[in-house]
């Protein structure tokens, strides 16, 4: 894994790590990153809403794999 440096406010960092209860400052970072990508994408899922048309019913798309016959 690569190393960076970066410079960030302590109150801001053990605050992060106190709500988060990372055991080490590159955990709680990781978890922040982690998190917010998790929350940037779960947005652009909801932003699809009623934008996409499927043919089959949701019971089917859920349990009819067709790829496995």
């Amino acid at each position: 894994m690569p190393r960076t440096t970066i410079t960030l406010p302590n109150s801001l960092l053990d605050e992060l790590m106190s709500e988060i209860e990372a055991k080490s400052k590159t955990d709680a970072v990781i978890k922040a990153i982690k998190d917010e990508i998790r929350m940037k994408k779960t947005e652009k899922i909801k932003a699809m809403a009623g934008k996409m048309e499927f043919t089959k019913p949701a019971d089917k798309l859920r349990h009819e794999d067709e790829r496995l016959r």
